[in-house]
């Protein structure tokens, strides 16, 4: 005969451990309901930040960074928005060791332009030595005239310092660098901001976005976006050269040439904030 406190004994466990299961994947069940957490945000980008992280931000350092990229044909390897990838990227690194914010690309830009005796517009690279035949390139969708270049980035620097920023680093596209450069003493005393570029005074030192598509571009895409790099596109023979490719031969390009290009690249910043007392 079964011992009454025996089967009670019995019973209780049973129900303990089944009560104990019902626990557990009770709260299995919740925390799979839970939302995940939410990733830590890039908070030196504009378009990313809360407004209080604007205001911490502005008020640590008030330096805006302008990246001047193009939707542009950047040879078979690389992305077309290779141009505001390398810029915007570069000044990140920029905002996290000195401070600032770093505004959203441009994808507009000036260019060279032809107009062909069968009327198509040639631009920037199609028009290249390395183009053959010179055609239009695939990809390329960013180009205004220079009269209205020049009033968009009027219009960004107009906002810039209602905004509250005292300072502006843009670079990037080499057309619109070179109009960017070309502008900027005019531009300081017009809106009142400090102005910097990749002036004659470090121009020989830069070491980002000096060629196109070739062994430079194509080592810092590897460095910052290297998933987007794709160098079995290219000619297996050295022989042939890649299409609208300008520069080195991208094929020897390697992710830490890229590093090391930005790394003298952001250096060169630090200087130019520093000789400007931005930087203590």
């Amino acid at each position: 005969m079964n011992n009454p406190d025996e089967s009670t004994r019995r019973a209780f466990l049973t129900t303990g451990i089944l009560g104990a299961a019902a626990i557990v994947a009770g709260s299995q069940d919740a925390a799979a309901q839970q939302p995940p957490a939410p990733p830590s945000r890039p908070t030196v980008c504009y378009s990313d930040l809360l407004p209080y992280e604007f205001r911490t931000r502005l008020a640590q350092r008030s330096i805006a960074y302008l990246p001047l990229g193009t939707l542009e044909w950047h040879g078979e390897h690389l992305p077309l928005g290779s141009d505001a990838i390398q810029s915007e990227a570069l000044m990140m690194e920029c905002a996290r060791r000195f401070g600032g914010i770093v505004m959203p690309p441009i994808h507009l830009g000036p260019d060279s332009s032809e107009l062909t005796a069968d009327g198509k517009m040639l631009l920037g690279m199609d028009r290249a030595d390395t183009t053959t035949p010179r055609r239009q390139l695939d990809g390329s969708c960013y180009w205004v005239s220079g009269g209205v270049y020049a009033i968009l980035i009027d219009a960004i620097l107009t906002q810039l310092k209602r905004a509250g920023f005292k300072a502006v680093f843009a670079d990037g596209h080499g057309p619109s660098r070179w109009s960017w450069v070309d502008g900027i003493s005019d531009r300081e005393k017009r809106f009142g901001l400090k102005l910097f570029g990749v002036t004659r005074e470090i121009s020989d030192q830069w070491q980002s976005q000096i060629d196109h598509a070739a062994r430079n571009e194509t080592s810092l895409v590897m460095h910052y976006r290297p998933e987007l790099v794709e160098l079995s596109r290219l000619p297996q023979n050295r022989a042939d050269w890649p299409q609208g490719v300008a520069g080195q031969d991208p094929r020897d390009a390697t992710a830490a040439q890229g590093k090391e290009c930005m790394e003298k690249s952001v250096e060169l910043v630090r200087q130019l904030f520093t000789r400007a007392g931005l930087l203590g």
